[in-house]
């Protein structure tokens, strides 16, 4: 199918208010059946589509997201009547966050910038210093250290609720409030990040599981709404980061499962790795990808035909 009048791919990386009500009501106008006929059921998976980290303007932006997001669209629009499910992630913080600088202070009493990693030696050595909760950080160092998980990064504010940043890009929500309104299909949003003690990069599960939090363990419902599906499409920011290590909590949930590892489509053009100089993301995470293709997850393009 091509793409509905409303769109506009040149406005991708501008705060437009999204055009739901147009979205909707051309989406009504599409001659599809209801994604509660399909046989084969597939689900589009959208990790952290936001504003924050796809403008260019954005507190946290990744390089060619732009064009990830136009492709994801442009996927769901020739798509449109074989793709049962759109669940997209929301990244979602607060002020005081263990990965933010409201959370320490050096030796001399100043906050850490962004982009500096605290280690679980930095604190024992009295480098830096927790003024929140400082046994529980503890232990999350520790954990981290121990579980082979990545070093404790200081973040700029981003995705902070009620800002912009915190936005699914325009584009993107216009086409979810397309599809719904073509398909019927009811659209999937999973709201994380905004636990203070824990990162929490994957979309089913912290960093570090934080039991006193409804929302600190596994998140299995989706996992199972997932499984339910035929085929599982997966897209987002950044590829290095948030959109991997999603796939390697799906991929560990499921291990030993060939029939549902096998339903697993990784969009290769619809995602991005951050840009570091001394580090190379994108190299580390297209190696491991690489790894769970051998498990069974294949990896495509937004143009190879749906299956």
């Amino acid at each position: 199918m091509k793409a509905p009048a409303f769109y506009d791919p040149a406005i991708i990386g501008s705060l437009e208010l999204p055009k739901v009500q147009e979205a909707t009501e051309e989406g009504r106008r599409q001659n599809v059946a209801p994604a509660a006929e399909d046989k084969q059921k597939v689900i589009l998976v959208n990790v952290d589509f936001q504003v924050d980290f796809v403008f260019p303007n954005g507190a946290l932006p990744v390089a060619n997201a732009l064009g990830d997001v136009e492709r994801t669209v442009d996927w769901v629009f020739r798509n449109l009547d074989q793709v049962t499910t759109i669940a997209s992630s929301i990244d979602s913080h607060i002020p005081v966050q263990i990965f933010y600088s409201t959370w320490w202070v050096d030796e001399n009493g100043n906050p850490p910038a962004p982009y500096t990693m605290i280690t679980l030696k930095d604190v024992e050595d009295g480098k830096w210093r927790p003024v929140v909760d400082p046994v529980w950080t503890r232990k999350y160092l520790t954990e981290l250290d121990k579980g082979g998980k990545k070093t404790l990064m200081i973040w700029p504010f981003h995705c902070m609720i009620g800002t912009p940043g915190q936005a699914l890009v325009p584009n993107l929500m216009e086409a979810i409030a397309f599809h719904s309104a073509a398909r019927r299909s009811q659209p999937v949003y999973l709201v994380k990040g905004s636990i203070p003690q824990t990162e929490n990069y994957s979309i089913v599960e912290p960093e570090v599981k934080y039991p006193k939090h409804p929302a600190g363990d596994l998140n299995t419902p989706f996992l199972d709404l997932v499984a339910r599906h035929d085929l599982v499409y997966v897209a987002g920011e950044a590829k290095s980061h948030c959109v991997l290590d999603t796939m390697h909590s799906i991929v560990k949930h499921f291990a030993g499962q060939d029939e549902i590892l096998g339903k697993i489509r990784f969009l290769m053009d619809c995602t991005s790795s951050v840009e570091h100089p001394d580090v190379p993301f994108n190299e580390i995470a297209n190696a491991e990808l690489a790894e769970m293709e051998k498990l069974g997850v294949r990896l495509v393009k937004s143009t190879d035909p749906i299956g």
